[in-house]
């Protein structure tokens, strides 16, 4: 993110974290409301999800879809899951809604030069997949999807003779592989607050039976907490050397991962953007060293 005038060029990561993404959603509102863009953004799950909107430049939209749809059962829920093997519907929510109800501007997206880039996880070999996105149709959707892609409550989605789950599985916070791509300076938005320590998951016993055809997947959901911990403690370094920006949350936004109270998804939208109001000085003084 950069002033349209800045000399330096900017590298964007998105954490995901299903609707704790709102809390994304609401810091890019600010920034864009305030000029901000970048020069790539590379985001995972509900980070490239929500983060959509920011190469469109359709401040809101993000948050206006969300508190409409949260609760209609074509969008996602249970039956969704028994019925098609998706918690949120493959349908409803990558296609009717995006497409016809709240449609992405694909010329403002196309005509916008930021580079965008999703994150997935081959279910193959347990590795992260870093796609770009120029297109912001239904070819983009799909990776989207895929970068979403939630184990077991998600079929995995088939793209390409490539299965894709969760991107945050093998990379759940992007920011080494946004450092390789050397830009000048570098924001990361995290979705949980300072002192968060991710823990083991507790049901490594079910996902090992459910993938047990694909070990190099399992081996990447058993380590995650380990990657992601050790992302932190990168960035914590990188912080206090004055190498990246981190806006994180201030407050907790944990929500669940089918959250069906609009108000809710106001709350966590609110707390992101109160911060980016909050760092705002602080990330255009980072921008103009």
């Amino acid at each position: 993110m950069a002033q349209p005038d800045t000399t330096h060029t900017v590298g964007l990561a998105l954490e995901g974290g299903g609707y704790r993404g709102m809390y994304t959603a609401g810091v890019l509102d600010v920034w864009m409301e305030h000029g901000l863009t970048c020069d790539h953004m590379v985001g995972v799950s509900a980070g490239a999800a929500f983060g959509y909107n920011f190469k469109s430049r359709q401040i809101g939209r993000a948050i206006r879809y969300n508190k409409a749809y949260c609760a209609d059962k074509r969008y996602a829920g249970v039956t969704s899951w028994l019925r098609t093997g998706d918690m949120f519907n493959a349908d409803f929510a990558y296609h009717e809604v995006p497409i016809e109800r709240d449609p992405i501007d694909l010329e403002t997206y196309r005509a916008c030069p930021m580079r965008f880039t999703c994150v997935c996880t081959d279910i193959e070999t347990g590795k992260a997949v870093y796609h770009d996105l120029p297109y912001g149709d239904e070819r983009d959707i799909e990776w989207i999807r895929a970068s979403s892609a939630i184990p077991v409550a998600t079929r995995p989605v088939a793209i390409g003779g490539h299965k894709y789950l969760d991107g945050g599985v093998a990379d759940s916070i992007p920011s080494a592989w946004l450092f390789a791509q050397g830009y000048d300076r570098n924001i990361v938005v995290l979705t949980q607050p300072a002192g968060f320590v991710k823990q083991p998951n507790s049901v490594m016993p079910m996902l090992r039976r459910v993938f047990r055809h694909y070990p190099e997947f399992v081996a990447a959901l058993d380590h995650r907490h380990e990657v992601y911990n050790a992302t932190l403690d990168d960035l914590a370094r990188r912080e206090a050397a004055g190498e990246v920006f981190v806006v994180r949350p201030s407050e907790s936004v944990k929500v669940p991962s089918l959250c069906r109270e609009p108000d809710e998804l106001e709350r966590i939208y609110q707390v992101g953007r109160h911060d980016a109001e909050a760092t705002l000085p602080a990330l255009e003084a980072y921008l103009a060293e």
